[in-house]
């Protein structure tokens, strides 16, 4: 695991990837957060 801090919330957290400084980082509860209000996603096959 990696140390981490929450993109939203700020919180200390841990991660099971290398975060990388261009992409956002969430801990567990803003995660679940940002899944449940995010609209599903349309495939185009």
């Amino acid at each position: 695991m990696y140390p981490a801090v929450c993109s939203e919330c700020g919180k200390d957290t841990e991660v099971p990837f290398q975060p990388r400084s261009d992409k956002p980082v969430y801990c567990r509860e803003c995660f679940q957060l940002r899944r449940t209000a995010a609209p599903p996603r349309s495939y185009n096959y």
